[in-house]
């Protein structure tokens, strides 16, 4: 029988940690839809080491990651606006052994889109939808080329009442 490259190791093991961490995700997913009693659904409370780099599942707040511990995790802005990402998606968080933070969506919300109209207070966007004000990242004021009283397409959390935070869809 002949040696394993050390390569192919890595990446099996990579697989294996990618593997367990996307059924994670489809549990708490399947738990979210089905219900399960008083569970809340939230990210492993632990940080997992992979040949990689670390692991950390945190959830998206509408501009950074929450982890497990209540550490906060900076999702660049533009990723966060181009992904779409929504107030309440459950993230991965993989640093790597030379320092780089990979960021992926792993389990995201129920989503609804919304029309609102853009406004500028207190040195913040946002898109008012029927009286009611959601925070939009810069970086999407900046891609899409909005301005203040631009009709705006947002995507929010369909089950959240407390949502804060809107991802730009598109302008209208």
């Amino acid at each position: 029988m002949s040696e394993i490259p050390e390569k192919q190791i890595k990446r099996l093991r990579s697989l294996i940690s990618e593997a367990e961490t996307s059924l994670s995700a489809a549990k708490e997913l399947l738990i979210s839809i089905l219900g399960d009693g008083d569970t809340i659904v939230a990210p492993r409370d632990s940080v997992i080491p992979t040949a990689e780099g670390k692991i950390i599942e945190g959830i998206f707040d509408g501009q950074i990651m929450i982890g497990p511990d209540g550490k906060n995790y900076p999702v660049p802005a533009n990723y966060a606006s181009k992904s779409k990402l929504v107030e309440g998606d459950i993230m991965k968080l993989t640093i790597t052994e030379d320092g780089k933070f990979l960021y992926k969506q792993i389990g995201p919300v129920e989503r609804k889109t919304v029309i609102g109209t853009l406004t500028y207070h207190d040195d913040k966007y946002y898109v008012e939808v029927a009286g009611r004000e959601y925070q939009i990242l810069y970086a999407s004021v900046t891609y899409f080329h909005l301005r203040k009283g631009s009709q705006v397409s947002v995507t929010i959390p369909a089950n959240n009442e407390e949502a804060t935070w809107a991802a730009v869809e598109a302008a209208l």
